[in-house]
């Protein structure tokens, strides 16, 4: 809630689901990361794919990764600016 706002049910209702989401999406951050770190640790090694959505036209420029795609190679300890 923020401060000086009456209180709301249904705005309480949508931060409680919010915090919600982002502890599941943390934990499943979490796991995928746990998991790539046992498939090197047994030597294997990892690739991750990047596919346009549907409906998105190609791109005409080569691939660049989006901040988010950044962020979300990082949380699994992947470098991503590396060549």
């Amino acid at each position: 809630m923020v401060r000086g706002m009456p209180p709301d049910a249904y705005v309480d209702r949508l931060m409680g689901k919010l915090v919600k989401t982002v502890l599941v999406s943390l934990e499943a951050t979490e796991a995928a990361r746990d998991a790539v770190a046992e498939i090197l640790k047994r030597g294997a090694e990892t690739g991750i794919f990047f596919a346009k959505g549907r409906g998105t036209p190609p791109p005409t420029t080569g691939f660049e990764l989006t901040e988010q795609d950044r962020d979300f190679l990082r949380s699994l300890s992947i470098r991503p600016d590396r060549d």
